[in-house]
Parts: C-alpha cells; structure tokens; sequence
C-alpha cells in the first residue's frame, strides 16, 4: 500500500489513518512516499526534502508495518503517481496488488491527475473517508472514465478515524509558537525544534 504527500510535516493523522487503512485491507506494507512538489498544488513544501523524509522515518520508526520511499523526491519535479506505482509494480512484480491511499477531499482533483485512467486501471486507488461522514459517490465520473473504472473506484473505499488536524494547521501553529501537543510524534517536534523548522523566517 502506497500513501503519498508532501508531508509537511507528517502528523498524527496521517499515521493513524494509514494504520486503519492497512487494518482493514490486511495490507504487509504501508510506504510513505512523500512528494517533491505536487503538480496540482504549484508551490513548493516549507520544509526540505531530506527534513520531510527523516521526519517521516522518525514518526513511523515504531510501526513495523510502515516505510518510507524516497523515489519521487529522486525524480525531477513534477512526479506523477502513475509513475511511481508503475516502478512499485516493477519492483514487487504482478502478483501483488499495489493500494494508492487518498483522501476523500481529494476526490475532485482527481480529473486533473496525470493518466488518471490508466491509475486506475493499474492499481487499487483506495479512497479513505471520515467515520461519521458519508462514503465518496463516483458516479459522475462515469461519463469521463466508464462504469468499469467507476466500480473499482466504488469497490476500494475504506472508513478511518475522524482526525481533526492538518499540516497546515500545524505549520500556522509553529509559526506562532503555539502548542502542538497531540497532533505530532514526539520525535519529529523535538526534531522540528532542533533543526527550527516552521519558523517565519525558515525557508527549509
């Protein structure tokens, strides 16, 4: 199971969402794969790759389930998911079914999204929604990607943990010195702290 983002910085919500994820659909191996610049978003993360990456590592060192794959912040920007299922695919072979994990606020973007059909038709891109929201509806989609693809989008929805914190929220709140208790691992504060990451006048 692949999870990608910029990650900027991983939170709590993240991990706990990947590791409901992974419960319910028995997955070996949760990869981390955070992004260089998401072609949607046009701007880059706030904090470095390699920061991104170690903090990543840090928040999920305890969970053996979990990894994390520098393979898109190797590749020039921009880098595209179809890209980086298609080298999982090549390196873990046909048998196994490689999972994209992605949000359900995400839905929308997904018209955008390079070679959409093809991902869709060369993995399982799994939609995870909030419990106590209702499940995603694919079926506008129909008319652009067919009922086929539709179905598969439909059949690979999971339920996980209402969380409520962002990474934005998170960066707002280190800005301005604010507690964030409860929303990162305790490793990648003292490391954000220890390499003042967040700061209003950081650039990494």
């Amino acid at each position: 199971m692949l999870f990608g983002g910029t990650f900027d910085p991983i939170h709590l919500g993240h991990t706990k969402v990947a590791g409901a994820a992974a419960e319910t659909l028995n997955a070996e191996k949760v990869v981390f794969v955070p992004a260089k610049c998401s072609p949607l978003k046009g701007f880059s993360p706030k904090a470095g790759d390699r920061s991104r990456l170690e903090m990543i590592a840090l928040a999920t060192a305890e969970y053996p389930v979990f990894a994390v794959s520098d393979c898109e912040l190797q590749r020039p920007a921009p880098s595209y998911t179809l890209d980086t299922v298609r080298q999982f695919k090549q390196a873990y072979g046909p048998n196994v079914s490689i999972h994209w994990l992605l949000g359900a606020d995400g839905i929308d973007d997904l018209v955008h999204w390079h070679g959409i059909r093809e991902l869709i038709d060369e993995c399982c891109l799994t939609t995870m929604y909030r419990a106590g929201y209702e499940g995603p509806d694919f079926a506008r989609f129909e008319r652009n990607w067919g009922p086929k693809r539709v179905k598969k989008l439909q059949e690979n929805v999971v339920e996980t943990p209402l969380v409520d914190v962002s990474s934005t929220e998170v960066r707002k709140r280190l800005a301005a010195d604010d507690d964030i208790g409860g929303m990162l691992h305790p490793d990648v504060i003292e490391y954000i702290r220890r390499h003042q990451l967040y700061r209003r006048e950081s650039t990494d």
